[in-house]
């Protein structure tokens, strides 16, 4: 039987739809008949993953869980979340016996791929980054981690994925490119884009020579490996 891809989406709309295309472009794929099936269960009633972490409560769990059964009654042999606060919740979702991939682990390939060692830039929303998401696994595995500074993080990065929510990519853009820099001067040696949202407005590779991996891109990989 063919393998099926979950995409557990809605977290927000935008992101689940630029991992759709970028999984089709990245798609080794000459005719139709070899691009991946997949299933995308796009659920923007969940509630705000970041506000829920930072309020204790678990008020997202429920609608993941929801989720994560509807992929598997579909038959999905694999499920991919393009939104990294909805991983605070990935033990709760792999209880479900279907195979997660975790986002932090797709960009930890994606930092051996371009051979990133040392310091390692993390950059998130404001749950992400104040309960160490990506600070955890990516210490453990050999890095280390600096993030933006409280100030940036409150004045520019969670403002800025506001302002992507809203449609406004090139506002958003210039403010990340700030925080990027200031991670780059402080000695990252490569900078995590470790929101679905930020690859909206931020499409490059590279800034000053220094790797952006961005976790959309990560998982799509990711995803291709499993269906090789």
């Amino acid at each position: 039987m063919t393998k099926r891809l979950g995409i557990l989406g809605g977290m927000g709309p935008a992101a689940s739809a630029e991992f759709v295309n970028r999984l089709i472009a990245q798609t080794p794929a000459t005719c139709d008949q070899e691009h991946i099936p997949f299933v995308l269960w796009n659920n923007p009633q969940v509630p705000d993953r970041s506000t829920s972490l930072r309020n204790g409560d678990d008020r997202p769990l429920s609608f993941l869980l929801e989720g994560v059964q509807i992929l598997k009654a579909a038959r999905c042999d694999l499920i991919v979340i393009p939104c990294n606060t909805a991983h605070f919740w990935y033990d709760n979702m792999v209880k479900l016996k279907v195979p997660i991939v975790h986002i932090v682990d797709s960009v930890a390939d994606a930092l051996r791929d371009v051979g990133a060692t040392g310091t390692i830039g993390v950059m998130g929303t404001q749950a992400t980054v104040e309960l160490g998401l990506y600070q955890y696994k990516l210490n453990k595995a050999g890095w280390s981690c600096i993030v933006p500074s409280k100030e940036e993080m409150d004045n520019i990065v969670q403002p800025a994925i506001d302002l992507i929510k809203s449609g406004d990519m090139s506002q958003a853009y210039d403010m990340f490119m700030v925080v990027i820099d200031s991670l780059i001067a402080r000695g990252a040696r490569a900078v995590v884009l470790g929101c679905t949202e930020i690859p909206l407005a931020v499409n490059q590779n590279t800034r000053n020579a220094v790797p952006l991996i961005n976790s959309i891109d990560s998982l799509v990989k990711s995803a291709l490996k499993h269906f090789k």
